[in-house]
């Protein structure tokens, strides 16, 4: 009798062991499936404030891009660049650096992406040497090849770019007789900078890969 009670009270401790280790287990997996929801909330609130935080910063690259146009554009074509792209025009973005660059959304998007990087020097530069290049008068060359001096080259320069110590004398030689090409060998160097470097981080960042998404970006995204 007294083994049969023995075994009894072992049966039904071990009973009760297998319930409280049930219970703690289906706690356990309760509180994990909470944490990863958790996270996942998480996870979303801070792809939305990346995605609003690009939206803001693009907006005024766009706003700025079409102000310091000075002639209106005269296709639809060119006019529709200020707009958000299809997801097939975006995906031209990744085929070569130049595709990018060429599309006013684009360009916008990748300024809006430097500055995020705190690298926006490089993009201003290359597009301050676009701009010099399509100068006609000798005057205002010379003008515009002291101010991109002083404002990208010289040492300790407001937005100093990050190029030889050769490179930037020869610059300082150049500039005093300015020519088209004073800063050639500066901008192909900016340029491959940004194409190996800033380029395919650009491509892999959460807003470019929402463009290239057939589902438009969420009013709670766009910040509107």
């Amino acid at each position: 009798a007294a083994g049969g009670r023995g075994g009894g009270e072992a049966g039904a401790m071990q009973s009760a062991l297998f319930l409280a280790l049930q219970h703690d287990g289906g706690r356990m997996e309760r509180g994990g499936r909470r944490r990863s929801e958790a996270e996942e909330a998480e996870k979303g609130r801070m792809k939305r404030t990346i995605i609003k935080d690009w939206k803001t910063r693009l907006s005024y690259f766009l706003q700025n891009s079409s102000n310091s146009t000075k002639m209106k554009p005269k296709k639809v074509g060119k006019h529709r660049t200020y707009f958000r792209p299809s997801p097939e025009e975006a995906r031209l973005w990744s085929e070569a650096f130049d595709e990018l660059l060429a599309n006013k959304y684009g360009l916008a998007a990748f300024r809006a992406f430097l500055k995020s990087e705190f690298c926006e020097e490089n993009i201003e530069f290359w597009l301050a040497c676009e701009d010099f290049k399509k100068t006609k008068s000798p005057q205002k060359l010379t003008s515009k090849a002291k101010k991109i001096y002083n404002d990208f080259i010289e040492k300790e320069a407001p937005k100093e770019i990050n190029i030889d110590f050769q490179t930037k004398n020869m610059i300082a030689q150049n500039i005093q007789e300015a020519t088209h090409t004073c800063f050639s060998a500066a901008q192909k160097r900016v340029y491959s900078l940004m194409e190996n470097n800033s380029y395919p981080r650009f491509l892999e960042s959460e807003f470019y890969q929402e463009l290239c998404k057939k589902t438009p970006i969420t009013r709670a995204a766009q910040g509107t």
